[in-house]
């Protein structure tokens, strides 16, 4: 397949196309913007080789996503560009309506007119795959909560949409227009929706590599309220391999939750990590010691836990790590690559950016 990732120089997007290079014969066509969080030197490997091509574009931008699809012809989109930090999303909303809603409407579009446009034997093979997030669903009961001898619930495909900040509200409403495409237009499109994601080439504004930084660095380890919030941690690399499961194997039509089996309270995340860096980065008293609670943000959602049982009996998919082998082969990832790090922090992964590809495409 050719295979047009979009938002590929982002975290998740970034390990998708790595998998792809580095574990099957497809080719891959990358799309991104490049804003803060978009990185090229996390596909640097990937960037090596012939079946992989960049182009610098903003997918609400129709004039240039038209030009992508008619000169690369793809055979398959993998839809991951999207504003993805939550608390950008309560500071500044627009973006993540603009991007999140606007742009996936102006791809479907003219994935959607591409699609029609094709001969029948690749109309009849090409794929649109969504990669959403849980937070779609709203929150979950609480163990500290639940009074039931009945299991905690679990999101499963079938779990009501209640969304709580803009960023996920933003997601929920490109989920709808996904579907609305393959019920209208009988488009052939699929939805995954996935835990917490946690692994290399992470932006540091997010919690695992936040707390990895800070604590090298002497500085507080912030920890939402009482840090009693619990997540489903999935590895991102796992999460790629699942992803591409599901634009290889997944039917038409059909949604999977993708987790990692690994519901953990934020305290415990980063006490875990605190315990491995006291190992690997002894100094004289424990990490922990720079765990400070802040006031918990507004719509906090108490937990998320996925039930990935759909995607593991009809897929075959199971996550490879653990939260102890991921988590540990994080840290180290973040103790081994300091220039990846240092060039976030400063800023040069920008320069370079605007170097070499502002206003290319």
């Amino acid at each position: 397949m050719k295979i047009l990732v979009t938002g590929g120089a982002g975290f998740i997007g970034s390990a998708v196309v790595r998998h792809i290079i580095e574990n099957t014969n497809d080719e891959v066509i990358n799309v991104d913007k490049l804003t803060y969080a978009g990185n090229l030197s996390s596909v640097a490997d990937a960037s090596t080789s012939d079946r992989y091509q960049f182009v610098q574009a903003d997918i609400c931008d129709k004039e240039a996503i038209d030009s992508i699809f008619e000169l690369h012809q793809p055979d398959a989109v993998m839809h991951l560009a999207a504003e993805s930090h939550v608390d950008r999303s309560i500071s500044g909303p627009g973006e993540f309506i603009e991007t999140n809603i606007t742009g996936t409407y102006v791809l479907l579009e003219t994935a959607r007119k591409y699609w029609m446009s094709l001969p029948e034997s690749r109309k009849n093979a090409f794929r649109f795959h969504h990669i959403s997030t849980d937070e779609v669903y709203g929150d979950l009961p609480h163990p500290d909560e639940w009074d039931s001898n009945e299991p905690l619930p679990l999101f499963t495909e079938k779990t009501s949409y209640a969304p709580s900040s803009p960023y996920s509200a933003s997601k929920a409403a490109s989920d709808h227009l996904v579907r609305a495409w393959q019920r209208t237009y009988n488009m052939p499109t699929i939805v995954t929706n996935c835990s917490n994601n946690y692994g290399p080439y992470h932006f540091p504004e997010k919690l695992i590599p936040l707390i990895i930084l800070n604590a090298l660095e002497g500085k507080n380890l912030p920890i939402y309220g009482e840090g009693d919030q619990i997540r489903d941690w999935l590895y991102v690399e796992d999460h790629a391999c699942a992803l591409y499961k599901v634009i290889s194997e997944g039917a038409i039509g059909e949604t999977y939750n993708i987790g990692g089996f690994n519901e953990k309270k934020n305290i415990e995340v980063v006490d875990t990590i605190c315990d491995i860096l006291d190992e690997l980065m002894p100094k004289e008293t424990s990490y922990k010691s720079q765990i400070t609670y802040v006031a918990d943000r507004p719509g906090h959602d108490r937990r998320y836990a996925i039930d990935a049982s759909k995607i593991n009996k009809e897929l075959n998919w199971l996550p490879n790590e653990t939260f102890q082998t991921g988590i540990r082969k994080t840290v180290e990832w973040y103790l081994s690559n300091t220039e990846w790090v240092n060039n976030i922090k400063n800023g040069t992964y920008q320069d370079w950016i605007a170097k070499n590809y502002t206003q290319r495409n």
